[in-house]
């Protein structure tokens, strides 16, 4: 049996780290809140940009779309998003598996994959596994926290439509965690819309007048939807890591709180225990005398 002196030792232990626990508990959910407000607000602008482009391009319901010549690269990015630290549960690893999963999928159709990682536990497990990828934006996360994002997402939207419009790929993919409630994140693979959607060919396709043209339009406000796209898919990683955090954190003080007092009622066993075994042998020398 542990001596008083190690259990009063171990329950002074997990009290400092509860003290931890707790204060990052109370950090990511207040993190958590202010990301989800951002998130609330950010979503109505982006389904407003939505709304009018589907609007400017409804002509073409009828109409089969072309295939671009990118289309036919087979050649896909992938870009994974995970948190720069730990201490957020199972929320890396399953983003990890995700991944890798992912690669092996395109893999075994013949595609060629591309990897442009953003945070610094995806880099870490990619260079684990010795595999290529652009490090170029593995740092947008930490303008999340910042709190000045647009100009390294607009950096990135850039790089990919680049990269598309040159034939270097063919479609890009987002692997992420999406917020669906406090405990429950989800492994997501969505993927980017590249291409505008197209107008009709004559006048009376056309439900809206415009000016300038509605292809105009489209091609100035296409870039911004794609910029939000790629900022509200970051605000849905962000969220969901804080979610996961702050249950970790909760699971963790929870854990806390049921070993002090498993140890309180030992510390109380031993010390009566103590205590008894002084009486007898008290009592026993007063017999012998």
């Amino acid at each position: 049996m542990s001596s008083l002196k190690e259990i009063k030792s171990r329950i002074a232990s997990i009290k400092s780290t509860q003290k931890i626990t707790s204060a990052m508990r109370m950090i990511a959910s207040a993190k958590l809140h202010r990301t989800q407000n951002m998130t609330e607000n950010f979503l109505r602008y982006k389904e407003q940009l939505r709304m009018i482009l589907d609007d400017l391009g409804c002509a073409n319901i009828d109409e089969e779309p072309l295939e671009p010549e990118q289309k036919k690269n087979h050649s896909v990015l992938l870009i994974p998003i995970s948190s720069n630290s730990g201490l957020c549960g199972a929320f890396n690893s399953n983003l990890s598996k995700a991944t890798f999963k992912r690669i092996s999928e395109l893999k075994s159709e013949g595609t060629d994959v591309q990897l442009v990682p953003i945070g610094k536990k995806i880099v870490h497990e990619l260079k684990k596994e010795s595999i290529p990828c652009q490090l170029d934006y593995a740092k947008t996360v930490e303008t999340l926290e910042k709190g000045d994002p647009f100009e390294a997402v607009s950096q990135l939207t850039r790089y990919v439509l680049g990269e598309y419009k040159q034939g270097s790929i063919g479609r890009v993919e987002f692997i992420f965690h999406h917020f669906k409630s406090m405990g429950s994140q989800v492994v997501t693979v969505k993927e980017l819309p590249l291409e505008p959607p197209r107008v009709g060919k004559t006048d009376e396709d056309n439900p809206f007048l415009t000016e300038p043209t509605a292809e105009e339009l489209i091609n100035s406000i296409h870039p911004r939807l794609l910029n939000a796209e790629v900022y509200g898919t970051l605000l849905d990683s962000f969220t969901s890591e804080h979610a996961a955090r702050m249950l970790a954190m909760q699971t963790a003080d929870d854990n806390a709180n049921e070993l002090l007092k498993e140890l309180t009622l030992l510390y109380n066993k031993t010390r009566q225990q103590a205590i008894t075994n002084e009486l007898i042998d008290i009592m026993g020398g007063k017999v012998d005398k």
